[in-house]
């Protein structure tokens, strides 16, 4: 069993949206409201409609079920302007969005104001002649004026999609030229780390490379060849604007999967099903009000930022950081959320093992008054990290550890603000989401067994399609090949006995040890324990007929990998994991590649030490980091 690191108080768990929705139910707990939820979806999916005060017409059906996975409609009859929804909040004068940089530079905008300049920048882009249904990309930092451009196009029927200036040209049209874009929003500089990064000459091969352009608007000053954001929208301010309605599966996200395996999928979202999605996990995984200010730490290139900006749904304010997360000081992001009175604080699982490993102690220097969870992603976070916020940062926090994914944008797993939190653990299954765990047969795996994590029914935010997916061929392939007419999202996973779930990584970065299948993270987990491991990285090379799993590791100042670390290393897995976790050899590195997003790329390094070519490379954060591995001589090491 889990360690049980906190336990929400009897009235937070009365006044929750959970138990309020339990209750109406006349029902016993979470896991029978869960299951309530799958068994009823468009019973389910109409409440969350209701509940959550969604403006538009939903229609007298919420939920159309088929055999076909992919043929489910969900409000085939609703009508609805998602963008009217995202501004929705009436408090004119509180403040909607607060942009910080990382010089310390700090705006602060009004709901009053982000009106006005949604309504604005939308007549702009009806001036421009964008249309319903055309592509409007934005290549920038974390600034207002993308959320401001992004609703603007929603709004009026067109589709957003969003990439960091750290992409350099050519992985920015290895997304935005498949998708033939009629406006790109930018910015010609950049901070990170303290230094400043000019765009203007990637921008310039951006545009030569996106012939469909009608025009680029720059957000901080006016090349003559660029429009001025300013400039471009100030002759429509004070004009309103009608917020026409659309029907429920009118795209409104493209979203790009990673592409370290190939070039990026263009992940076609409808804007309405994502909102319902996340409006459902606003209300009952995280209770959100107008009163909360949630601060997530993410770039424009993730979909953790889309995830952000539909927290101005439930009518709470957001912060945003366009920065280092370490600059000038490892614990940025938690001043921030001090300084800023943050309610929701979310952040990488890398950074907390980042404080973690950085001896960090936010109690006694950020009292984190008003904080109430800290909200954890994009890799898993290990038992050890969930004792450390509870020892460090704050005790009486809700540690809210979430999966889910760019194709869903949105969770399959998440919070539960009515059950206790345990070590490593995922409290719940997402209401609506029918999440199993199958094991290679595909049957429900038991408690504590290893499998693939699946979902069984639809969902409102399952992709539309991928674009120029002629019959969903690639997006059948992608996640229904393994498990005939299931969703299989590729996670291995297990269910705990707590009724929660644990995850162990990528299914495709999974390692077959002597017959076993082991999750990557059961390796890390216990390796990142020993003070002069600073990160590892397992993969398998083949020898003969045969696997070989490789343990890359990055060492703390003035260590080295000498046989007593390597030793100490096998002992500690072979007792707190299984001999089975013991790789075959344990090699030091001077760098782990990684994506943009923080997350390790175990697959390119298995490419490459396997003899074969790595698929794309643009998608990482440190593509040089690959050099090293490419040219590893294995002859005498195995």
């Amino acid at each position: 069993m889990s360690e049980q690191l906190w336990q929400p108080e009897a009235k937070e768990i009365a006044d929750s949206s959970v138990s309020k929705l339990i209750s109406a139910l006349n029902l016993k707990d979470y896991h029978s409201l869960h299951q309530w939820s799958i068994n009823n979806l468009d019973a389910f999916w109409s409440k969350v409609w209701q509940l959550t005060d969604i403006k538009g017409e939903m229609g007298d059906t919420a939920y159309v079920e088929t055999n076909d996975f992919l043929a489910a409609k969900f409000f085939p009859n609703a009508n609805l302007n998602v963008a009217e929804n995202l501004i929705s909040n009436n408090l004119n004068n509180e403040v909607a969005i607060t942009s910080i940089l990382e010089n310390g530079t700090k705006v602060e905008i009004s709901w009053a104001q982000l009106r006005a300049e949604v309504c604005a920048c939308a007549q702009a882009m009806l001036n421009d002649g964008v249309q319903p249904g055309d592509r409007v990309v934005a290549w920038a930092p974390n600034l207002s004026q993308v959320i401001i451009y992004s609703i603007a196009a929603l709004s009026i029927g067109a589709i957003v999609s969003t990439a960091s200036p750290d992409f350099a040209a050519p992985a920015v049209l290895d997304r935005f030229a498949q998708i033939e874009p009629v406006l790109l929003l930018a910015a010609s500089n950049y901070q990170f780390n303290g230094k400043n990064f000019n765009c203007l000459g990637e921008l310039a091969k951006i545009k030569a490379g996106l012939p469909t352009l009608k025009r680029v608007i720059l957000i901080d000053s006016n090349p003559s060849e660029y429009s001025n954001w300013d400039d471009w929208k100030s002759e429509f301010k004070n004009l309103p604007l009608e917020f026409k309605k659309f029907s429920f599966n009118t795209p409104g996200f493209i979203l790009f999967s990673s592409g370290t395996t190939g070039k990026p999928k263009c992940i076609i979202h409808s804007a309405a099903g994502v909102l319902l999605k996340l409006k459902a996990e606003q209300l009952f995984n995280f209770d959100l009000k107008s009163e909360d200010k949630i601060f997530f730490y993410t770039t424009c290139g993730w979909m953790m930022w889309n995830w952000l900006l539909y927290c101005l749904a439930s009518k709470s304010s957001i912060v945003l950081y366009d920065g280092s997360p370490t600059y000038p000081k490892v614990e940025k992001l938690l001043e921030i959320a001090e300084s800023e009175n943050c309610t929701r604080l979310g952040v990488s699982a890398k950074y907390i093992d980042l404080l973690k490993s950085s001896s960090i102690k936010a109690i006694g220097s950020y009292p984190l008054r008003k904080l109430k969870t800290i909200i954890s992603t994009g890799s898993v976070l290990s038992p050890e990290s969930f004792k450390y916020v509870y020892q460090n940062l704050k005790a009486d926090i809700h540690l809210a550890s979430i999966s889910g994914g760019t194709d869903i944008c949105g969770c399959f797993v998440s919070a539960v603000p009515t059950l206790p939190v345990f070590a490593g653990e995922i409290q719940g299954a997402c209401l609506g989401l029918s999440v199993e765990i199958f094991d290679e047969s595909g049957l429900p795996a038991q408690v504590g067994q290893k499998g693939e994590l699946v979902c069984t029914k639809p969902f409102p935010s399952m992709p539309l399609g991928f674009w120029n997916d002629d019959n969903n061929v690639n997006y059948r392939s992608a996640y229904f090949s393994k498990f005939k007419g299931v969703w299989t999202h590729g996670d291995f996973a297990t269910k705990s006995s707590n009724g929660g779930f644990v995850i162990f990584g990528r299914s495709d970065a999974t390692l077959n040890a002597k017959g076993v299948r082991i999750g990557t993270a059961e390796i890390y987990r216990v390796v990142e324990q020993l003070p002069e491991i600073l990160e590892s990285l397992a993969v398998a090379k083949e020898v003969d007929s045969d696997s070989k799993v490789i343990l890359f590791v990055t060492l703390a100042a003035n260590q080295s990998l000498n046989a007593e670390l390597i030793n100490q290393i096998k002992a500690e897995l072979r007792g707190k994991a299984s001999p089975r976790h013991v790789p075959d050899l344990i090699i030091q590195a001077p760098e782990l590649p990684k994506t943009k997003s923080n997350k390790l790329v175990e697959i390119a390094v298995a490419d490459l030490i396997n003899g074969r070519k790595v698929r794309n490379i643009d998608g990482l954060a440190n593509p040089q980091a690959l050099d090293w591995f490419a040219n590893i001589d294995f002859s005498n090491l195995i």
